[in-house]
This record gives C-alpha cells, sequence and structure tokens, in this order.
C-alpha cells in the first residue's frame, strides 16, 4: 500500500506507481462545514506544486483546492461535481478530487506524513 502525504493547504496526494490522487483532508471538510459546489481541473492541463488546482465551497466560505505536486491532469471526479456532499462524507477516500501523472517525485520530499499532519492541523486549528 502507497503512503499518503499531505500538505499544509489541506490536501491529501498518495502516489501510485507515476499517478497521484489528491483530495482535501477530512479536518478540511471539518473547517469549512457543509459543501455545496466542487470545480475540478481539466484532465490534460498542467499543473504546477502548490498552485490552484480546482475551488470547493461551503455552507461557509469558498476555498481553492491545491496542487501539492507538478504535472498533468489524467482524471477529475465527476461524481463530486454531480453530489458535493460526498466530500463530507468520504474525503479521504471515494470522494478524490483529481489525478496527476507526476512530473517530479521529489516533491513529495516537502510534504507530511500522517503524525506531522495531525500535529499541524491541531495547532492550526487553534
Amino acid at each position: 500500500m502507497s503512503e499518503v502525504k499531505y500538505s499544509k493547504e489541506h490536501e491529501w496526494i498518495k502516489v501510485e506507481g507515476d499517478i497521484a490522487i489528491i483530495g482535501i483532508t477530512q479536518h478540511a471538510t471539518e473547517m469549512l462545514g457543509d459543501i455545496v459546489f466542487a470545480e475540478l481541473p481539466e484532465k490534460g492541463s498542467s499543473v504546477t506544486k502548490d498552485g490552484t488546482a480546482g475551488v470547493v465551497e461551503s455552507t461557509k466560505a469558498a476555498s481553492d483546492v491545491y496542487t501539492p505536486v507538478s504535472g498533468e491532469i489524467t482524471d477529475t471526479n465527476q461524481s463530486i461535481v454531480d453530489d458535493p456532499s460526498r466530500i463530507n462524507q468520504d474525503p479521504e477516500g471515494t470522494a478524490w478530487f483529481f489525478k496527476i501523472k507526476l512530473k517530479d517525485k521529489s516533491e513529495m520530499d516537502s510534504l507530511m506524513n500522517k503524525e506531522e499532519y495531525d500535529k499541524f492541523a491541531k495547532e492550526t486549528s487553534t
């Protein structure tokens, strides 16, 4: 099983081969509340590490979704556009946002593991 990494912008990333699956964390959904809208990047578009790759809106706020790595968008999860409430139900599982063909795997080195992210999330939410 591949390891999941986390960004300071509250995205998670799981790499399988040279493809990275990206979504927002459980902590992010708790901060946002009920999600009512999701916008995803175009398939085939190029994204840059820490760049904006989508938008998520809740009853409380709108927030950009960032990409923790650079690469090309290979797939998007249309089911969360059709039913954004799925993001609240399973943010770190079936409600992934998009997949990227990695440009540089070493970009993963700057991301946090689960323990580091949990500590970061706890410290920044108080």
